[in-house]
């Protein structure tokens, strides 16, 4: 049933944005890795310099292993770059790095989205773990209530989704700024920049959309029971 109900049909949509949203963000990444920024200041820099212009001084740069690995982490104040990012000089490093500092930005700010989402990981971390589990054998056992409750726990995962939505696209707001502001980059590369930053919020939307119609598919076969 799981695999072969006309529901799954719910999710294509999402499947091919999800598919569509990798290529764009490493076709854009890679084009634009490949050119080097006029300054020449490389991605560790300018995290550096925008953590510095906002007074965040016990926030660490840090490099990283892995690809597109790129991360704030508000527990430990640090701000990993992945090598791509932490030693290039290159329009697309700018950009990530950038957009990552303003993660650590939003956070140094108290900005409320950020909170809320970072509030919300253990809940959403176990409403992911649980909700199919507990949905489908209550599908399996005809028991309504158990597939309710699995209903709910997704809920949460699908609003953790919803949540990061403003986050990231203030975050890459915030880098676009600085980085044009600030000089890191010239007048003809910010819309390079950008264009790196909207293909990585694509795969955000594109997580949002697959929740939200993974939510849709689960109250539908809910509703197959009754």
């Amino acid at each position: 049933m799981y695999y072969y109900d006309w529901t799954f049909i719910l999710l294509l949509p999402a499947m091919l944005l999800a598919f569509y949203a990798q290529f764009k963000v490493k076709s854009t990444f890679a084009k634009y890795s490949s050119l080097s920024s006029r300054k020449g200041i490389t991605g560790a820099s300018a995290a550096q310099s925008i953590l510095n212009s906002a007074g965040l001084t016990d926030v660490a740069v840090k490099e990283t292993p892995g690809e597109l690995s790129d991360h704030y982490d508000p527990r430990d104040k640090t701000l990993h770059l992945s090598r791509d990012v932490y030693n290039s000089t290159s329009v697309a490093a700018l950009g990530v790095a950038a957009h990552e500092a303003g993660h650590a930005v939003q956070d140094g700010k108290a900005y409320a989205p950020l909170k809320l989402r970072n509030g919300m990981v253990p809940v959403s971390n176990l409403g992911t773990s649980l909700a199919f589990p507990l949905f489908f054998l209550g599908m399996i056992f005809s028991y309504r209530p158990l597939m309710d409750i699995g209903i709910v726990f997704f809920s949460l995962a699908v609003f953790f989704s919803v949540v990061t939505l403003p986050v990231e696209f203030d975050a890459s707001k915030r880098a676009i700024r600085v980085l044009a502001e600030g000089g890191f980059l010239t007048e003809e590369e910010v819309p390079m920049a950008r264009a790196v930053l909207n293909a990585a919020a694509l795969t955000y939307i594109a997580a949002a959309a697959m929740a939200i119609l993974n939510l849709i598919r689960l109250v539908a076969l809910r509703s197959q029971r009754d």
